[in-house]
């Protein structure tokens, strides 16, 4: 019999907007990784429960991944669920369904587990030439809530200690869906989700350790992931082109007005957006801008590396 520190390895992740997939030789190569927009957290900040069809949509992906991991012949796997899992009040009927779908016995992540393992597999291979001052911040900006963590390169959260970390109950879809009921939303609507983000990171700072101005910020996520495609008119996905691309406070904010201001129509028929991002992008936008300014980042590093490469490792 095959030993299992022989075969790949698997990530999943059960996201408030999107599922996906990682999938790991034992030497590190990367032999699948795939994305659906699932949109499992949809109305679970109103309702506090997993509608019927947000959750077959998801456990029907996660059937299609159980697949692709008998493919590879996966030995290990871990399969997380976060925010929109973490609210609601049948989670327990998801988790069974998941688990049912993939063989997986799935975990739960609290705001902090889910930031320090971001954290980690961002800071993985940081490009030395993008390395500041002080701590590494990285964002990670979900469907459901935000994560921010902050450490040094090459210190794997090990402890409290090694990466310090805080989840906020803000993400693109729960601002969306909380506040901006328009499309496009209107200035009012804006000016109070921002209000709330922005005191969102006044708490987040004090749970963070100082940071240094200058400092590296990563982003995380398929909103900063589309404001890299969107600023480069990607036609197509190209990982090779958005991973570890840059994005400006100024190039935030010029996106952030100028996507507030179109309809979701308008919005999908950039070059670089794509379908089921369209909507909830201006919240996710929005948070990305508020980040900036309240940690005085002038760049954004894009990273696509992220938590599955984080769970990936910590099976290898």
């Amino acid at each position: 019999m095959q030993d299992e520190s022989s075969k790949p390895v698997a990530a999943l992740d059960c996201g408030t907007n999107s599922t996906r997939l990682l999938v790991v030789s034992p030497d590190r190569t990367v032999l699948e990784r795939e994305m659906r927009i699932t949109r499992l957290g949809q109305g679970v900040d109103a309702t506090h429960s997993l509608s019927p069809d947000a959750l077959a949509r998801t456990v029907a992906v996660l059937g299609e991944y159980r697949r692709l991991m008998d493919h590879h012949g996966v030995g290990r796997a871990r399969l997380v669920a976060t925010s929109a899992v973490r609210d609601a009040s049948n989670a327990g009927a998801f988790l069974s369904a998941a688990e049912g779908a993939t063989g997986v016995h799935p975990e739960v992540l609290d705001g902090v587990e889910e930031g320090a393992l971001s954290f980690a597999g961002a800071t993985a291979h940081v490009p030395d030439e993008r390395v500041g001052p002080g701590p590494v911040l990285v964002v990670d900006i979900g469907g459901g809530s935000t994560e921010l963590a902050a450490g040094g390169l090459g210190a794997p959260p090990r402890g409290p200690d090694a990466v310090s970390a805080v989840s906020l109950d803000v993400g693109c879809v729960r601002v969306t869906e909380r506040f901006l009921r328009h499309d496009p939303p209107l200035p009012d609507e804006l000016h109070q989700a921002r209000g709330v983000v922005d005191a969102e990171l006044v708490g987040a700072r004090r749970v963070l350790p100082a940071l240094a101005r200058g400092g590296l910020l990563i982003g995380l996520a398929g909103t900063v992931s589309t404001l890299a495609a969107l600023e480069r008119r990607l036609a197509h996905y190209e990982r090779a082109a958005i991973h570890h691309a840059v994005l400006t406070r100024r190039q935030v904010a010029q996106w952030l007005d100028t996507l507030a201001t179109e309809d979701r129509h308008a919005r999908l028929a950039r070059a670089g957006m794509v379908e089921g991002r369209a909507d909830v992008i201006v919240g996710g936008v929005l948070i990305l801008d508020a980040v900036m300014d309240a940690f005085d980042r002038d760049q954004c590093l894009v990273s696509e590396d992220d938590i599955l490469d984080g769970l990936a490792a910590s099976l290898l």
